[in-house]
């Protein structure tokens, strides 16, 4: 995000934020197979930066000093194969999370925030669960906590995930939809729905999208976030997540 001579606000902020989010997280669920194995221990310090435009990338820190952005946590690479995986990803996640925080306000210092517009931006940045809560399933579990249990029915047709899946609804490859007979519970179905996460941008439920369930993990995600669509869905049996595929193979290997 570049000054210049614009007057930026804590909107345009959190814009950059939950973009350079949206890669980590990605980094860390959905392409975590390419992001191991780019955290090779051999190599020299090695940072994840979260990119303005939704991606990622497993680099060296910047050589200016100093630079022109706060750094990630060096050397997350080193980590790597001396950590069980799951604890070495969310070591890294966390370090993602203050490194956002830290990229987020520096450009409130830089673009002359007041106190108001500094806690505009923490709080648009606080209503969003954080990478470790995203990568470790905390953020699905707090949601389950806050609303009571859907009733949603199974149905492969649906494009509306529960906050809570269903027992019966566990190999259902998309969300089911709202009981159209149901007018009364319309209100507290959507926030239910609202209420969800997808396991890999870590964002909620919107309006008409597809989501589809990993069949191991029972976590939901956009299906564009994992690329399946509808017609993809309808042929798979037992659907399971990058995240759960990619540690079977590891398991195997």
């Amino acid at each position: 995000m570049d000054g210049g001579g614009t007057h930026r606000t804590p909107e345009d902020v959190f814009r950059d934020f939950r973009a350079r989010r949206s890669g980590m997280i990605k980094a860390l669920t959905t392409d975590v197979e390419k992001f191991y194995q780019q955290c090779d221990p051999e190599k020299e310090n090695l940072c994840l930066y979260g990119l303005p435009n939704e991606t990622w990338e497993v680099n060296l820190p910047a050589e200016e000093v100093p630079p022109e952005l706060p750094e990630p946590a060096l050397g997350i690479n080193f980590a790597r194969d001396g950590m069980d995986e799951k604890d070495w990803l969310s070591l890294v996640a966390v370090h993602s999370d203050a490194w956002l925080l830290a990229v987020a306000f520096y450009f409130g210092a830089r673009f002359g925030f007041d106190k108001d517009s500094r806690k505009r931006l923490f709080v648009m940045i606080n209503n969003l669960p954080t990478i470790y809560e995203v990568v470790t399933g905390t953020a699905k579990k707090q949601t389950k906590e806050k609303t009571p249990k859907s009733s949603s029915k199974s149905n492969k047709s649906g494009s509306k995930p529960p906050r809570q899946p269903d027992p019966n609804s566990r190999g259902s490859k998309m969300p089911p939809p709202k009981d159209e007979d149901d007018s009364g519970g319309e209100e507290e179905e959507e926030e239910d729905h609202e209420n969800t996460l997808c396991g890999s941008c870590g964002d909620n439920y919107g309006q008409d999208e597809f989501w589809i369930c990993c069949d191991a993990c029972e976590t939901w995600f956009h299906g564009k976030c994992v690329k399946i669509t509808p017609a993809k869905a309808e042929h798979i049996k037992h659907y399971k997540c990058p995240n759960c595929s990619g540690s079977s193979k590891r398991a195997r290997a």
